[in-house]
């Protein structure tokens, strides 16, 4: 029997986000992301799958609801310096390009387009961003903020370089949200088909399989006793109309036709 999920991410029980390393597959991950244990995405992307799963739907844990966490986890994944004033509107900025890179990452899967307020916070990163050339000792140009960004806008409009260097690469297909609609956690799938569903086929893929077996079940009573309550109609009017042509028959004077006048064929 598969264990719970809530001990399969024991990091992640805990509200106060716990500063820590942990190998996997022989990588060792940075601190931002110890709170994620496998499909992992490959750096850079690794850190934008990072930054949407500090919401956690299903133990209902996120470290961006405290400004004391969030600053910390901000900082300590370099995508803004801790110590830059105006917290409280670059708090709502992060919440809102996290809800919007989870609508760019669904559309992996449903193809639907960002609305406009999805949208909108992404561009208002794109305004507020000052990215630079930089030239490496191999001779590359490349564009981007300086990591760690001082500003959260720059640290943010990193992210959206990493997405955009890996759509070119076709990794960015591979980061999606789990099937599961009470989960949504974002996995890296690395199944030769692409088609992976789940971020655990253990706890969400069983879970949400046996939740639609249920669902199936229940319509198909309901309409079996739809139908049962209908043949039981049709069987009283039938009885019904048997007695009432037998009273008639019965009677004496009287014909099926005075009773019956729309079964006069009979």
């Amino acid at each position: 029997m598969a264990e719970p999920r809530e001990r399969l991410r024991p990091a992640r029980q805990a509200r106060k986000l716990v500063i820590m390393t942990a190998s996997l597959i022989g990588m060792t991950l940075p601190s931002w992301a110890s709170h994620l244990e496998h499909k992992l995405a490959p750096p850079p992307l690794l850190l934008v799958q990072a930054f949407v799963n500090t919401l956690d739907r299903d133990l209902r844990t996120d470290v961006l609801a405290h400004a004391d966490e969030a600053r910390a986890w901000l900082a300590d994944a370099g995508l803004r310096a801790a110590e830059q004033p105006d917290f409280t509107e670059d708090l709502q900025l992060a919440r809102d390009v996290r809800k919007s890179l989870c609508a760019m990452i669904a559309h992996n899967t449903d193809g639907r387009p960002l609305t406009e307020a999805e949208l909108r916070p992404l561009e208002q990163v794109t305004s507020q961003a000052r990215p630079r050339l930089e030239v490496t000792a191999g001779g590359r140009v490349r564009l981007g903020p300086g990591i760690p960004a001082a500003r959260l806008a720059d640290g943010l409009a990193g992210l959206l370089l990493t997405i955009r260097d890996a759509q070119a690469d076709g990794s960015w297909d591979r980061l999606k949200l789990c099937g599961n609609p009470d989960c949504l956690w974002a996995f890296y799938d690395r199944s030769h088909s692409r088609r992976g569903a789940w971020c655990e086929m253990a706890s969400c893929g069983n879970r949400l399989k046996n939740r639609n077996l249920r669902a199936r079940r229940a319509q198909a009573a309901e309409v079996s006793r739809s139908h049962d309550h209908e043949g039981s109609g049709t069987a009283g009017r039938t009885r019904s109309f048997t007695n009432t042509k037998t009273q008639a028959l019965r009677a004496p004077g009287r014909r099926l036709a005075d009773v019956s006048p729309d079964h006069e064929d009979l």
